[in-house]
């Protein structure tokens, strides 16, 4: 993702919960390891897929991948111009990558209407 993470658990060198500030919005992205979900939590992946808006989602599913991330369902353009793609990160969790059109047009306008106030 092109950032050091800002939160770390207990420590950075035995991440538990590791947290990043992304975006222009500084959203929060945390990842937790898998051995604090819940007793009876499933063992294979899943939970609500985040897709985050990439502007090459080929190159960053490559770079997810090197850093040790398993592909779970592989880039598809879909409609409308948007591409996806999902990897599961070391600690079990599913992480959606995404070009996204629709963000870039809300993102530009948003930035016209902050210049024009």
């Amino acid at each position: 993702m092109g950032v050091e993470p800002y939160f770390e658990r207990p420590d950075s060198e035995n991440p538990g919960y590791v947290e990043f500030r992304l975006g222009d919005y500084q959203h929060e992205l945390g990842i937790i390891d898998r051995k604090y979900a819940p007793k009876d939590a499933l063992r294979g992946p899943g939970g609500a897929v985040v897709f985050w808006h990439v502007d090459d989602v080929s190159s960053a599913l490559e770079k997810v991948k090197a850093m040790g991330a398993r592909e779970y369902e592989p880039r598809i353009e879909r409609e409308a111009g948007f591409v996806t793609a999902s990897v599961i990160d070391p600690f079990g969790n599913i992480l959606g990558l995404m070009y996204n059109p629709h963000y870039l047009d809300m993102l530009a306008e948003h930035r016209n209407h902050a210049v024009i106030m």
